[in-house]
C-alpha cells in the first residue's frame, strides 16, 4: 500500500444514534456531522458490545467482545498485558495521541505503553495552552434533611441541570462543562504541531470527549438553538408496559419521573440534543484544523459513541447495565476514509458492531494485531456493499454472586442510585444477558427471567414483548443458536507464547 493514512478517532460518551439531523431527528442540529455522512458513510444500524462505557470501551479498542475477557463492570478494567489496540498502533510505528477519557486502563498504571502522549482534560496544566478544569468538591458523607426531602420530588434522579454560564460557573458544572473544550485544545495544538513534521510518523489521535454523558447541561448557543416544538414523541413509561425486565422497571420506578411531567422531559431532551450539537462543533472545529494544515484529505476519521441514552424514554434517564433497546445500544458511526480509499457516501442500513472498527484501521493501515480479535472490516461496506454482518450482538449484567460487579459504592443522595441499588439486589433484576439483532428482528436471552423479542419493522420503540407468539418460534430457536455459536467462537482466545512447563 501507499503512504499510510492518518487514524482519528473522535468519541462521545453516550451519544444515541437517533440524536442526529441526517437520521431524520427533526429538532437535532449536527451539520458537520451531515457533511461527513455526505463525504463518508454513516451507519443507521451500528451497535456497541455493552451499554455501559468501561466494557464497551475495552471491546472497541481491542476487537474482542466484553465475555472474552471477563469486561462487564466500570469497576473491572485491563489487566496489565491484555490486548490493546492503542498499544498495537504504537509498536507499529504510529505516533499514538490520547486525549480525553480513559475507563480502559486503572488509574494507577502509566499509559506510556499505549500512547506517545496522554492528555487528561481533568488535570490542569498537564499541557500548556489548555483549559484549565477545576477539581470538583468532594462529595458529602452525610445527607441532609433538605437533601432526603429533594429525594421525593419528581426529577431529584433526572440528572437535569438545563442551562449553564461557563465564564461564570463554578466546581462541578465548571469541571464537567469544560472538560471537552480542554480536550479540543490539546487536540488541535498537537494537529498544529504535527503540521510542521509532513515527514513524520502517521498518527493515531484517540480524542474521548464527555458529552452527552449526563448530567444533561449546556451552555449557549447551543442550549438555546434547539427547537423544543421539533422534538419527537418519547417512548411510554416502562412501569406501564408487560414484558418489560425487572430492571428497567425498578430503575424506572426509583427514579420516580413517571409524574416529573412533560414539560420537563422535553427540556430534557432538549438540553441533550444541545449536547449533541456541541459535540458536533467540537468536531467540525477539529476537522477545520485538519484542512488547514492539509492533513484531511491523508487521514481517516471515525465519529461513534461507547453507548446511548434512554433521555427520558421508558421514564429513565441515563443507562441501565443489562437492557439493549436502541436508545442505549444502537450508536452513532460515522467513518469518513482518507483519499486513498474508494467510498460511497451515503446512509447504510448494514448491521455493524464496533468490535468491528479494529479490524477496518487494520485493512486501511496494514497494522496487523498480534492477537486474535473478532472484527470484520468495514472496508466493503465503505465502498458500497450493503451486507456486513447477518448477525450483531450486545451483553451485560452478572450471575448471582458476583457482588464485585454490582458496582457499590452510591448512596440514595447519588442520581445513579436507583440504577446501582438495583444492580445489587439478587433477583432477576440484574440479569446476565445477551441481545442478538437479525435482520428487523431483535432478541435477548435472559438468564433469570423471561427473554425478550421485538420485531423493529412493526415495532421500533419496542414495546410489545413477542417471546411467547407461536408466529415467531422459529425465528427465536435459530437466534438461541447463534447466540450459543458466538459465545463459543468468541469465549476466549489463547495468548500466543509457550510458557516452560517444568
Amino acid at each position: 500500500m501507499g503512504k499510510k493514512p492518518n487514524i482519528v478517532y473522535f468519541v462521545a460518551d453516550q451519544m444515541r444514534c437517533d440524536s442526529m439531523a441526517h437520521m431524520g431527528n427533526p429538532a437535532a442540529i449536527t451539520p458537520n456531522l451531515d457533511v461527513a455522512a455526505e463525504e463518508g458513510v454513516s451507519f443507521a444500524n451500528a451497535y456497541c458490545q455493552n451499554p455501559v462505557c468501561v466494557p464497551s470501551r475495552c471491546s472497541f479498542l481491542t476487537g474482542l467482545y466484553p465475555h472474552t475477557t471477563g469486561h462487564r463492570t466500570i469497576h473491572y478494567l485491563q489487566n496489565p498485558g491484555e490486548p490493546n489496540f492503542l498499544r498495537t498502533m504504537k509498536e507499529n510505528g504510529y505516533e499514538v495521541i490520547w486525549v480525553g477519557r480513559n475507563d480502559v486502563i486503572p488509574a494507577d498504571r502509566s499509559k506510556e505503553e499505549f500512547c506517545d502522549r496522554y492528555y487528561d482534560g481533568f488535570k490542569e496544566g498537564n499541557q500548556k495552552s489548555a483549559v484549565a478544569v477545576p477539581k470538583p468538591p468532594k462529595p458529602k458523607k452525610e445527607i441532609t434533611e433538605a437533601q432526603k426531602e429533594a429525594m421525593k420530588i419528581p426529577g431529584y434522579y433526572s440528572f437535569f441541570t438545563g442551562k449553564v454560564d461557563l465564564e461564570q460557573a463554578s466546581g462541578p458544572d465548571a469541571y464537567f462543562g469544560g472538560y471537552d473544550w480542554s480536550c479540543i485544545a490539546q487536540a488541535m495544538e498537537y494537529l498544529e504541531e504535527k503540521s510542521k513534521e509532513p515527514e513524520g510518523k502517521p498518527f493515531f489521535l484517540y480524542i474521548t470527549l464527555m458529552y452527552p454523558h449526563p448530567p444533561y447541561m449546556c451552555e449557549d448557543p447551543w442550549f438555546s438553538m434547539i427547537d423544543r416544538k421539533k422534538l419527537v414523541p418519547r417512548r411510554p413509561g416502562a412501569q406501564k408496559l408487560d414484558g418489560k425486565p425487572s430492571m428497567l422497571k425498578e430503575i424506572a420506578r426509583k427514579q420516580n419521573l413517571s409524574a416529573w411531567g412533560e414539560e420537563n422531559f422535553d427540556e430534557m431532551r432538549a438540553v441533550y440534543l444541545a449536547m449533541v450539537s456541541r459535540f458536533d462543533h467540537q468536531y467540525g472545529m477539529v476537522t477545520d484544523k485538519l484542512k488547514e494544515c492539509g492533513m484531511y484529505d491523508d487521514t481517516s476519521i471515525f465519529v461513534f459513541s461507547d453507548h446511548g441514552d434512554y433521555t427520558g424514554d421508558y421514564d429513565i434517564a441515563e443507562k441501565v447495565q443489562n437492557c439493549f433497546e436502541d436508545p442505549v445500544t444502537n450508536v452513532p458511526l460515522i467513518i469518513k476514509p482518507a483519499k486513498q480509499f474508494p467510498v460511497k457516501p451515503r446512509v447504510t442500513k448494514a448491521l455493524v458492531e464496533l468490535v468491528d472498527l479494529t479490524e477496518t484501521v487494520c485493512d486501511m493501515t496494514g497494522v496487523r494485531t498480534e492477537y486474535v480479535q473478532f472484527g470484520k472490516s468495514l472496508l466493503p461496506v465503505l465502498a458500497g456493499e450493503e451486507n456486513h454482518r447477518e448477525a450483531v450482538f450486545c451483553e451485560g449484567g452478572r450471575i448471582h454472586g458476583e457482588r464485585w460487579a454490582m458496582e457499590l459504592g452510591h448512596g440514595p443522595e447519588s442520581h445513579y442510585w436507583p440504577r446501582l441499588d438495583t444492580q445489587a439486589q439478587e433477583g432477576p433484576e440484574h440479569t446476565k444477558a445477551v441481545m442478538v439483532r437479525v435482520g428487523d428482528l431483535k432478541y435477548v436471552y435472559r438468564l433469570y427471567e423471561k427473554d425478550e423479542l421485538y420485531n423493529l419493522a412493526l415495532d421500533p420503540q419496542e414495546l410489545d414483548n413477542r417471546i411467547d407468539d407461536p408466529a415467531y418460534a422459529n425465528e427465536v430457536l435459530e437466534m438461541k443458536l447463534k447466540i450459543m455459536e458466538h459465545l463459543v467462537a468468541t469465549g476466549d482466545i489463547v495468548p500466543d507464547r509457550r510458557d516452560l512447563r517444568m
